[in-house]
């Protein structure tokens, strides 16, 4: 196992290559296959969802990945119990699969958890399949909860498995609340919350 790289914002011309990475990465998430249940859509459709994600937070949040690009994370601002860029965010994904009506369910089941009060809101944190377990992800964990201990900010997630439940914890996060349960035989996702640390220490 080498060293992790150094991580940095990811820039324009990033963009294909991000997203490339994302759906890689979350293709087999459960939460991805339940919205694409069928693997030939999910394969044509799956990119442009986490595209949409990837814009928003390039355009409105904190978008970093690793020097090496097998790591990434998309941070996003909630202020005044708005998301930054939501609006932009909302249009962007009504394009990913017009008639998917799972996308409005997952979008209406995470809303209705997400807390109100100034936070960080980590969206996503992916890295390449085969470089997982390489502490690539708590690296880019670790950079982000710096930031929002700096900032005073508590951060909150909706974690999508029982694994990456499990990591998050490690780092300070605790089951906000009920978890939610998606509908017609749907996976698990816990929403997760952690205070800002006045130490700094992770």
């Amino acid at each position: 196992m080498g060293p992790v790289t150094g991580i940095r914002a990811v820039r324009t011309g990033d963009l294909g290559a991000v997203r490339t990475l994302l759906h890689t990465a979350f293709r087999a998430d459960p939460v991805s296959c339940w919205i694409f249940p069928e693997e030939e859509r999910r394969e044509a459709r799956h990119p442009y969802l986490f595209g949409a994600f990837l814009s928003g937070a390039f355009l409105h949040g904190t978008a970093e990945m690793t020097q090496d690009g097998l790591g990434v994370a998309l941070w996003f601002a909630v202020r005044d119990g708005e998301q930054v860029g939501a609006e932009e965010l909302t249009e962007g994904l009504k394009e990913v699969d017009p008639g998917n009506e799972r996308l409005g369910v997952m979008g209406r089941a995470t809303a209705e958890c997400h807390p109100h009060e100034d936070h960080a809101y980590l969206q996503g944190l992916a890295v390449a399949p085969e470089e997982q377990d390489r502490g690539i992800g708590s690296a880019l964990l670790r950079h982000g909860l710096s930031r929002c201990d700096e900032e005073g900010l508590p951060a909150y997630l909706e974690a999508s498995s029982e694994r990456s439940r499990a990591l998050y914890a490690r780092y300070g996060f605790e089951d906000l609340g009920k978890p939610v349960e998606l509908p017609e035989a749907g996976p698990t996702m816990w929403p997760m919350w952690r205070p800002a640390h006045a130490s700094g220490r992770l």
